[in-house]
């Protein structure tokens, strides 16, 4: 186990030195910041779902609402990024504790289709509110100064905003879920009922389980409306939520990277195709996804984890007995 942690923080070392060293090796900063937003929402829909059991169909309506939020804030009254970042966050936590206080009375697809409703009158409140642009959306929203004094509008400043966002939310998420509460939530997937038998207030843990998800939603939200300098009506779409769910279930559901994996493979995949094949790139996605999931019931991470374990496994059966 020692040696497969360090591994393990090896590979994170090396990812983080891949990232820091990015815009030197020549990638796109725009496309890395998109696709870390996106992997940001993805470990936060993870976290909801791998690691507590609830799946939920709206986690949209607060990556969407976030991002109308966070740029109004910054367009129309002139806040600085952070302070509309936070405005935007604390707003889809808000939103998430009002959701999952009803949500969370139901259970299984139940739970999911009220998620998934509420999402939805989410979306008409975006399409009809004056402060949202309806149909054409928050456009041109600027990057400002951070508190007063960084400015963002150079990609590279940017980027390593993002990069820091991103390395203290995914640091903040693997706390949660190695810490006592975060046992709990795994007990609470794995058996619910003998959590409850062993006195733990279940509902309490799966509300705040959902309020933290909505709040890192929203996060992401946030950063995206900063980086790409628009807020619409997709990023609080149904299709949104699908999408996410399509990320979590690529990469690994109920693994740290899984989800950052799968957010990689899905962006880069509409990034590479788009041009080429237009409205197409979903049925091409929606293929790979269907073959991704009879190919890796686990995921792209979970089944090198398993495969690792195997190995591992049987290395330790064929080792002599002492």
């Amino acid at each position: 186990m020692n040696n497969s942690k360090k591994i393990t923080r090896i590979t994170y070392i090396a990812l983080l030195a891949l990232l820091l060293a990015a815009p030197v090796l020549g990638l796109y900063p725009v496309f890395v910041m998109k696709l870390l937003c996106f992997a940001l929402f993805a470990c936060a829909f993870n976290l909801l779902l791998g690691f507590t059991g609830l799946l939920s169909f709206g986690h949209a309506a607060f990556f969407g609402s976030a991002a109308y939020i966070t740029g109004w804030f910054v367009k129309s009254q002139n806040w600085t990024p952070e302070m509309a970042i936070l405005a935007g966050t604390v707003g889809a936590g808000l939103i998430g504790l009002v959701v999952g206080a009803v949500a969370i009375r139901r259970q299984g697809i139940y739970f999911a289709m009220i998620t998934l409703a509420i999402a939805q009158m989410v979306y008409f409140v975006c399409l009809q509110a004056p402060f949202t642009g309806g149909e054409d959306g928050l456009q041109g929203v600027p990057r400002g100064n951070l508190f007063g004094v960084v400015g963002l509008q150079s990609d590279t400043a940017m980027y390593y905003f993002v990069v820091a966002v991103f390395v203290l939310c995914f640091l903040f998420i693997s706390r949660i879920v190695n810490s006592p509460f975060g046992q709990v939530l795994k007990m609470i997937r794995e058996n619910e009922p003998r959590a409850i038998s062993l006195g733990y207030q279940v509902d309490r843990y799966k509300l705040l389980a959902f309020v933290l998800s909505s709040a890192l939603a929203g996060l992401a939200g946030s950063l995206k409306t900063l980086v790409m300098g628009f807020a619409t009506l997709s990023d609080v779409h149904w299709s949104m939520s699908g999408e996410v769910i399509l990320m979590s279930l690529l990469g690994g559901v109920g693994t740290f990277f899984g989800p950052v994996m799968g957010a990689g493979i899905v962006i880069s995949l509409q990034n590479l195709l788009a041009d080429k094949v237009g409205s197409w790139v979903t049925v091409i996605i929606g293929v790979i996804f269907v073959l991704c999931v009879l190919a890796f019931r686990k995921g792209v991470v979970g089944e090198l984890q398993a495969w690792r374990e195997r190995r591992r496994v049987a290395a330790l059966e064929s080792s002599p007995q002492a």
